[in-house]
């Protein structure tokens, strides 16, 4: 369940097509030599973790392993690991690195093209990012300026926010194609506060931690990079 080379998205796209609840799988950081990441699949999302090697041992949470054998005996045995938004997932199911094709292929009896005038230009794939995230954060209220704490997933061009976990039915789900900036706020008497910037209201939201929160700006920063970069290439088909 090693994958050498696999990027974190193309992970989370494995992981969300094939996996379930519980699918892990090891790869390598891009961040620096020597470290890995232990990508997890939970409920609808999949979540980083950092495995580090130091050149004689192997470090991951709380735990420090001598050897490479002693690091996959402790997964077999379907470690419980909790983030720091609160999220439990027993590791249940490692992806392999090799998957099984069917034998039977089916044979094409009729092809043809729709002779739609486009060129290969024209295939330049405008999937949704696929980067995720969930956690709790702590909300201020539109009208009553209150606080409010609210299960936040991000799931592709998409932030939802729910009463709860548990919650089926989210409050709101806002379109990050209208948001024009997300960025750390001071003007609370809050700590680790960022906001949403959209045409017609911005969003005030805080972090547990000024990671958490950190990441939760790394990663809309990212996203809206994406949409902005879909979006210059659409204008550029178009005036072409």
């Amino acid at each position: 369940w090693y994958h050498d080379g696999l990027t974190r998205h193309a992970a989370e796209a494995l992981l969300l097509s094939n996996g379930q609840d519980g699918s892990y799988l090891l790869r390598k950081s891009n961040e620096k030599e020597g470290l890995y990441s232990l990508s997890v699949r939970g409920k609808d999302s999949v979540k980083h973790f950092h495995v580090e090697h130091t050149g004689t041992t192997f470090k991951f949470g709380f735990n420090e392993f001598s050897n490479l054998k002693e690091l996959v005996m402790h997964f077999a045995n379907q470690p419980l690991i909790g983030s720091e938004t609160g999220t439990l997932i027993v590791l249940k199911h490692p992806y392999p690195r090799k998957v099984e094709e069917p034998a039977i292929y089916e044979s094409v009896r009729v092809h043809t093209a729709m002779q739609t005038g486009r060129t290969e230009e024209d295939l330049v794939p405008n999937a949704p990012s696929l980067g995720t995230k969930e956690g709790y954060l702590v909300k201020q209220g539109k009208i009553v300026k209150n606080w409010k704490t609210r299960w936040f997933t991000l799931h592709r061009n998409e932030l939802k926010y729910f009463k709860d976990q548990t919650a089926t039915e989210p409050i709101r789900a806002l379109d990050l194609t209208e948001c024009s900036a997300v960025q750390f706020d001071y003007s609370q008497e809050r700590v680790n506060c960022f906001c949403l910037v959209f045409p017609l209201r911005t969003y005030y939201l805080c972090a547990k931690t000024g990671i958490e929160a950190d990441e939760w700006i790394k990663i809309l920063r990212w996203k809206l990079a994406q949409i902005r970069k879909q979006l210059e290439q659409r204008d550029a088909a178009l005036t072409s």
